[in-house]
């Protein structure tokens, strides 16, 4: 097989099982938490680091940010032997409970985004392997990170995420809203692979705060730090995958 168009990966590049954040940046931060890594290719927003944790191989790879790259990302990875699929992310809180910092492992997504149209009806649920979701939640209580488990929402509009969709999120009972998990999970499914998804949260939408609004970088640094404890936390769930 040719290497893929994007990722320039091609099969034996790849272990079984993939961290998938949105950020090149935190490859390197995932990375840097394993005994040895490689970076195996770099393009566009994509950058795909080979790793060993606790002796287990695993692929890193960015998807930048939304379903439609995320949707590349794991066409690829799966054409090159990739079967199971951990997203390691940020997200938006929609309930006024969950705090910056926290950590959501989603049961779920609601597909309020364009990508999974184009692969089935709107009606077929985005739903997470039991396996990934469950290993995720066992990981953190071993750990005692508290986490918020239950369904999320997926969007493709950043900045159109008006106070009508954070209302109807709210009332609907998702947890938080973020930008890749829906494709993540269906195209998991329709591949017969797994994925799950775990995400630190950044900011309260329905507390009128969001990622940046308050400090000179991105994320606030209580969502850094917990970044870091999601990523010990995948980590330790990919031992058990």
């Amino acid at each position: 097989m040719a290497k893929q168009p994007h990722l320039l990966v091609e099969d034996g590049d790849v272990a079984d099982i993939a961290l998938v954040p949105g950020d090149p940046g935190r490859v390197d931060r995932i990375a840097d938490q394993c005994d040895d890594s490689e970076t195996v290719a770099e393009n566009r927003e994509y950058k795909v680091v080979n790793a060993t944790y606790e002796g287990r191989d695993l692929t890193i790879c960015s998807t930048g940010i939304g379903s439609p790259s995320a949707a590349i990302a794991v066409e690829e990875l799966a054409a090159v032997g990739v079967e199971t699929f951990i997203r390691v992310g940020t997200t938006g809180a929609l309930q006024s409970d969950i705090e910056i910092g926290d950590m959501v492992v989603a049961t779920g997504a609601a597909k309020d985004e364009g990508t999974t149209k184009r692969y089935e009806a709107v009606e077929v649920p985005a739903v997470a392997d039991y396996e990934a979701l469950s290993t995720l939640v066992e990981s953190a209580e071993r750990r005692q990170a508290p986490v918020h488990v239950g369904p999320i929402a997926t969007d493709d509009a950043f900045y159109a995420e008006t106070q009508t969709y954070v209302e109807a999120w709210n009332d609907a009972g998702l947890l938080c809203v973020e930008m890749e998990a829906a494709a993540l999970f269906t195209l998991a499914r329709r591949k017969g692979l797994a994925a799950g998804a775990i995400c630190t949260v950044d900011g309260n939408l329905v507390e009128g705060t969001q990622k940046g609004e308050t400090d000179d970088e991105e994320l606030p640094e209580k969502a850094k730090d917990n970044v870091g404890r999601a990523i010990r936390i995948a980590l330790d769930a990919v031992t058990e995958l």
